[in-house]
């Protein structure tokens, strides 16, 4: 299973950097392989296999997602292109920076987060996508991540809404 996922983060990442056409874009391309490569890697190195399994879920959750999405919709882009919403780009991004968070913590997830939001900006720059397609790509692959991850050790803090009612939920494990 682990050379699949490798295979599969591998295959993306030689796909988008064939169309790359701007800094910007090739940048975004790499991060959005990058941010969940890195969230799959830290499972492997903190030999979290608990953690491994809850990436695979919401790495494929996502990923079945967003293209049943994309092709039951099947918006046009801005660029005249088929298969603008959601964005796969940004939500396998938001994916991997929501799963370190969930199961990490914040203080991992900082950098992964505002990578993943240069990964959303970079689409709207490179005129694939539209800001709508952009934020949905962003809801489900934190959704995804969410859903299935709980966190490795430690206290965790997530934001909250139920009812109208928006906080933040504080946990622990030991």
């Amino acid at each position: 299973m682990r050379l699949l996922a490798a295979s599969l983060f591998i295959l993306l990442a030689f796909t988008s950097q064939a169309k790359a056409a701007s800094d910007i874009e090739i940048a975004g391309d790499v991060l959005q392989i990058l941010i969940p490569g890195i969230a799959y890697g830290t499972t492997l190195y903190w030999d979290d296999d608990e953690g491994e399994t809850q990436m695979y879920q919401s790495f494929f959750t996502n990923l079945g997602i967003t293209y049943t999405l994309k092709v039951s919709i099947n918006r046009t882009r801005p660029n005249g292109g088929d298969y603008s919403f959601p964005s796969g780009h940004t939500s396998a991004a938001f994916q991997g920076a929501a799963f370190i968070h969930a199961r990490y913590g914040w203080t991992y997830a900082i950098p992964a987060y505002i990578g993943a939001s240069f990964v959303g900006y970079s689409r709207v720059y490179a005129n694939k996508h539209f800001p709508s397609d952009v934020w949905a790509g962003a809801i489900i692959g934190t959704l995804s991540s969410f859903y299935f991850t709980t966190p490795y050790k430690g206290i965790n803090i997530q934001p909250t809404a139920n009812n109208g009612e928006y906080g933040l939920q504080v946990s622990a494990s030991w």
